[in-house]
């Protein structure tokens, strides 16, 4: 892996931090976008086009949900991967209807993100 962009959206520094901090071992020059809001998220892929998207659910000014349905409106192949702690199911199942590809509950384990940058960039 290399070269990769990733925006994450967490209204959480020490979230987005932690999400960095593992990325960074496992892929040798990511790029990294960060949002703290669903509406800073849609503005940030709009612009930087990320190859994968962490995102909250639960967030001010737009949630999670609200920010999956605008990117995804915007770029339909847009790979959204959901990572929240808080959140009813109904919000989680509104995410993958709206298109998100996976979901980590948090608190995550490296192993759990390790997969999924493996999954998006090993297996382009």
């Amino acid at each position: 892996m290399g070269n990769e962009k990733i925006l994450i959206c967490d209204d959480s520094i020490l979230a987005r931090q932690q999400l960095k901090n593992i990325a960074k071992r496992c892929s040798s020059l990511p790029t990294f976008v960060e949002a703290a809001n669903g509406q800073e998220a849609i503005d940030a892929y709009k612009l930087h086009r990320p190859q994968l998207v962490f995102m909250d659910i639960v967030m001010p000014v737009k949630d999670g949900v609200e920010a999956i349905r605008e990117i995804r409106r915007f770029d339909p192949k847009a790979y959204i991967v959901v990572v929240s702690s808080v959140g009813t199911q109904t919000q989680l199942k509104n995410a993958i209807l709206e298109g998100a590809r996976d979901f980590v509950q948090k608190p995550y384990t490296f192993s759990a993100i390790a997969e999924i940058l493996k999954g998006r960039f090993e297996g382009r």
